[in-house]
């Protein structure tokens, strides 16, 4: 018995900081206490005391199976006109709270104690762990069995509950366990449920819960600087439907929530087109003012920009997720379904959940942290459908097709859009493109490229989505030229060639510069990199790749550019080398994938909590 006592701490009870603490005895006074002489003898070493490891949970079995047949048993506790009979030796050994209670204060001369503010059901399962040691947190008990762990101090059992519900944090719930967090003073849960909401910011204000917040949650959570937003439209959007949920009581606070949208980060053609005819803020001359300042943000040019500082101006700086790289499908040697993940910090490849069909020669895009896998070749098929993949809850669904059959076609990301540019569609290569919407969920033709181009290359730079190189399918020649994209004027304009022909190049954009790694030119496959720079609309070579690549993909993270799989004309490749620009090298990652994969989807996203 003594033993089990010691497991409560005079220090672990004054972290708990509750004035019932009073002298718990601490865990050497309890082991001088028990402890056993055994005398030495004459001429021989001092022999060691036999402890049997089992004796203690033994004694608490038999304890136990006494409580629940009311022997010995000294004090009832009463919760919800429930009655729960119990030793209080053993719940003062278990807990500083009843320690406290039946050595300092009226209730040690009681032998029936009603406890309030403690749900019964939550009771006799804390009293079932004081005399067993287990526990078992569900859905279901844990929003009572939290609060009342805390009131008895079994710290124990309120940190298990924690990391339960830390363990459930999703957009839909997260802000109610933010506030129970914060009800109950658990500031563990609290940090990390915070933490959560801005990380996954967009996802959250799309859910229910976000509706029902108070004017002044609304406020403090849209004025951190560590929201984790794709654009400040998200914010601007969440406040108007926020005020439009109940539009009578809420209109009257929508000046205070607009002060927190940083307005000028916001594009100007949305500006315009969106906040300026918003007829909510048409209405309140405080708004008004920070539309005017947005607007005069985008006239100012350079030093006067840099200048011009508000709140408002200061962009959002949040704290990342942990990343990981997302590989998808490709060709082993045929199209396939499987989807594997590299975890950059502790550098292992792991599997996740494969695509609904096979899927190769495809283009991936990330928006608002949802992957989309867009056409390609499911072996025997040109395709134009569309699989979308939640990470979080590690699942593919269906999205909206393309218009047009596309295999080998780039794809990327460009004003919260995804852009699908040339491929081929098993008769010819193409010169169309065509755009999706997520808002909308449709897909619509832009202007076409003046070249036919297949297993293309594409990047977005300065706002232009650039067109590298590829296969035109009519000469039968693999290209070296290179046109862009301007969405605003939807027009294509030609820039200069690369130095080399380059079909199934891999294409990355790095601190503002465009690079082109590998491809082929007929039979032959290069290892050669070369790097546009948009200021002097020159190409120019970098160091070499470790080896030759086609047809592999590129992300870029944390100024590095990260080239994936792909082929060297002869098999498929299961490894990765990183590009360092800073000093114009390149070095393998420690591990490869299960596979070798040519023509995959390659994508940085954020690692599943």
């Amino acid at each position: 018995m003594m033993e089990k006592a010691s497991s409560c701490t005079e220090t672990d009870s004054d972290k708990q900081g509750s004035c019932l603490l009073l002298r718990y005895p601490s865990q050497n006074s309890l082991d001088e206490s028990s402890q056993k002489h055994v005398p030495r003898s004459s001429g021989g070493k001092e022999k060691p005391p036999y402890r049997n490891h089992q004796h203690t949970h033994r004694a608490f079995d038999v304890i136990n199976l006494m409580r629940k047949s009311n022997l010995l048993c000294d004090v009832t506790l009463v919760a919800d006109n429930i009655e729960v009979p119990a030793h209080k030796v053993v719940l003062s050994a278990c807990s500083p709270y009843f320690y406290a209670m039946f050595t300092s204060f009226e209730e040690s001369k009681q032998d029936k104690i009603t406890l309030q503010g403690v749900d019964h059901q939550a009771l006799q399962l804390l009293i079932d762990y004081v005399y067993t040691s287990e526990v078992h947190v569900t859905e279901e008990n844990v929003q009572v069995l939290l609060p009342a762990a805390n009131l008895l101090q079994l710290v124990d059992v309120r940190d298990a509950c924690c990391d339960f519900l830390q363990a459930q944090l999703h957009p839909t719930n997260c802000l109610g366990i933010r506030a129970f967090a914060d009800l109950h003073g658990c500031l563990e849960l609290l940090s990390h449920a915070e933490t959560y909401i801005e990380q996954h910011f967009p996802e959250v204000v799309e859910c229910e819960e976000f509706l029902t917040l108070t004017h002044t949650q609304v406020s403090k959570l849209i004025c951190s600087d560590r929201l984790t937003v794709p654009s400040e439209e998200n914010v601007f959007e969440c406040v108007i439907s926020w005020v439009h949920h109940d539009l009578e009581l809420r209109q009257s606070h929508l000046a205070e929530l607009m002060e927190h949208v940083r307005l000028p980060l916001l594009s100007q053609e949305y500006l315009v087109q969106r906040v300026e005819e918003e007829p909510l803020l048409k209405s309140d001359l405080k708004c008004k003012d920070y539309l005017i300042e947005a607007l005069k943000y985008h006239l100012l040019k350079g030093e006067q920009k840099i200048s011009f500082i508000t709140p408002r101006t200061r962009p959002r700086q949040p704290v990342g997720l942990p990343k990981v790289l997302l590989v998808v499908g490709g060709q082993a040697p045929k199209a396939i379904r499987s989807v594997e993940c590299y975890d950059l910090k502790e550098e292992r490849w792991y599997q996740v959940a494969e695509m609904p069909n096979r899927r190769c020669r495809a283009g991936l895009a990330v928006i608002n942290g949802k992957v989309y896998a867009v056409g390609g070749f499911n072996g025997s098929l040109r395709l134009r459908t569309v699989d979308e993949y939640d990470a979080g809850q590690d699942k593919w669904t269906t999205c909206t097709n393309m218009q047009v059959r596309r295999s080998t076609l780039g794809v990327a990301v460009l004003g919260n859009c995804i852009y699908a540019v040339g491929g081929f569609d098993g008769s010819s290569g193409l010169n169309s493109a065509e755009m999706f919407d997520p808002r909308t969920q449709e897909w619509r033709l832009i202007a076409s490229m003046s070249t036919r181009r297949s297993s293309v290359g594409v990047g977005v730079l300065n706002g232009l989505l650039y067109a590298v190189g590829g296969y035109d399918g009519v000469s039968r020649q693999c290209l070296s030229s290179v046109e862009c994209y301007n969405p605003e004027n939807d027009t294509w304009t030609p820039i200069n060639d690369m130095s080399a022909r380059r079909s199934g190049a891999g294409v990355g954009v790095l601190d503002g510069i465009l690079y082109a790694m590998g491809g082929h030119d007929g039979p032959v496959v290069r290892k050669s990199v070369e790097a546009y720079n948009p200021e002097t609309q020159q190409w120019s070579s970098v160091a070499d790749m470790t080896m030759c690549r086609r047809n592999a993909g590129v992300v870029a993270l944390n100024g590095l550019l990260y080239v994936v799989a792909g082929d060297d004309g002869t098999a498929n490749l299961a490894s990765v080398e990183v590009y360092n620009p800073k000093n114009d090298s390149w070095t393998m990652l420690p591990s490869s994938m299960s596979i070798g994969r040519s023509y995959a989807g390659v994508a940085i996203i954020d690692k599943p909590i």
